[in-house]
């Protein structure tokens, strides 16, 4: 990994062990370096799975596989590539993904259709078969793994390992849940390069976990952005073994349901959050706020309108409080406003209002705030009731270096 992001955690989190899931990882050399690029995480019989994917209109035949299986409801393994997206190979790159799925399920005894498959990394380069095939071998009869060393696996620009835990009351029995995810650049998740990974011992049925997961997606990974860019492949999937006993839930009325939905709500916003911590050359964290909107949807076009912005990330960048950045980003979204009524504030000042500067406003306390790593950037378009929240990264000469030398 490069050089450790500014914005990262002081250390990976203490995760528990989710009863039902394996992990180990190897070597599949998809790349030309020294580490494990092969992620194999084998799931007790009985595990569900609910997945959200991009909605790229040119997809991985990973994210088409997966999108043909997670309706059925049912996993045994999930295999994570690194070093190769296998995306844009045309047959060449379903026939790996096929061969990937068929060997797992030779050795587990399930059907293909129970394994999941992810890759990552460079587009257009069919994912070689004879490396896919003797990295699993390897995977087969590897020790079993810790969170951490599965995180680092899964990642390619990532700069450190990203996992998160939640819990949750069902009743009487307490609920563990787990992620991992793996994200730096291409990421502006229009879902529902991102993959994500979460765990439960929960007994759920499938429908209800993917109602639940679609909606946290919409409120978590479909709320971050670092580039603008939409990948092949982003794919968040979570599986739930039943192992933790408690009575299933099947509807959102159900006993317990509210609290799991929050807990995998928070752990979805952890995840994301990590995700744009590690943006590429990213050393501010941004969080926008946009209120006063003819509706949510509307609110949400408009902070990531701000949110993609060049000129806005590199103003932020440069810790310059240019408000007239803000203006010109809500001004281009396509949605309506009301320049006259439009108000702007960075942290807790006002710099503008009612389609002015806020007259001797003090700079100062906007200065101080734009020198820290977390950024509150406040828009009220006072048209309405409807509001967004969006979180972004700065956009630095580091993201320039990164992603000039990607394929070197």
């Amino acid at each position: 990994m490069t050089q450790r992001s500014p914005l990262a955690p002081e250390a990976f989190p203490d995760l528990p062990p989710i009863a039902g899931v394996t992990m180990r990882v190897a070597r599949a050399r998809y790349k030309n370096w020294d580490r494990c690029d092969l992620t194999y995480a084998e799931l007790a019989e009985g595990t569900v799975v609910a997945g959200v994917t991009t909605q790229s209109k040119c997809p991985s035949p990973e994210v088409e596989w997966c999108r043909d299986a997670i309706p059925l409801g049912s996993a045994r393994a999930l295999v994570v590539n690194a070093g190769n997206a296998n995306a844009f190979t045309g047959h060449r790159g379903r026939a790996a993904v096929e061969a990937i799925a068929a060997k797992v399920a030779n050795h587990l005894g399930c059907l293909p259709s129970d394994v999941f498959i992810s890759s990552t990394g460079v587009i257009g380069v069919p994912l070689p078969v004879d490396k896919a095939e003797a990295g699993l071998e390897a995977a087969f009869t590897a020790p079993a793994c810790g969170w951490e060393e599965a995180a680092n696996t899964i990642g390619t620009t990532d700069t450190y390992a990203k996992g998160a835990r939640a819990s949750a009351m069902i009743g009487s029995t307490r609920v563990e849940l787990v992620g991992i995810i793996k994200g730096s650049g291409m990421i502006a998740p229009d879902m529902a390069t991102m993959l994500g990974y979460i765990f439960t011992d929960a007994a759920i049925e499938p429908k209800l976990l993917q109602q639940m997961l679609s909606a946290a997606n919409k409120r978590t990974f479909s709320c971050i952005t670092v580039d603008s860019d939409t990948s092949t492949s982003d794919t968040v999937l979570a599986f739930a073994t039943g192992k933790a006993g408690n009575a299933p839930l099947a509807s959102m009325d159900d006993a317990g349901a509210d609290a799991f939905q929050a807990a995998l709500g928070d752990l979805c916003l952890q995840l994301a959050h990590l995700v744009v911590r590690d943006g590429e050359g990213a050393s501010k964290f941004i969080e926008i706020n946009v209120e006063g909107a003819d509706s949510d949807a509307s609110a949400h076009r408009i902070a990531l309108s701000i949110a993609n912005s060049p000129l806005v990330k590199t103003a932020i960048a440069g810790q310059d409080a240019n408000w007239g950045r803000v203006v010109m980003a809500v001004g281009k979204a396509g949605e309506p406003a009301d320049r006259d009524k439009l108000s702007i504030r960075f942290g807790v000042t006002q710099v503008a209002s009612a389609g002015l500067a806020v007259e001797g406003y003090d700079e100062a306390p906007v200065a101080a705030h734009l020198k820290g790593q977390d950024i509150e950037i406040g828009v009220d378009l006072g048209l309405g009731e409807g509001r967004a929240t969006v979180w972004t990264c700065d956009l630095t000469h580091g993201y320039i270096s990164i992603n000039a030398d990607y394929r070197s």
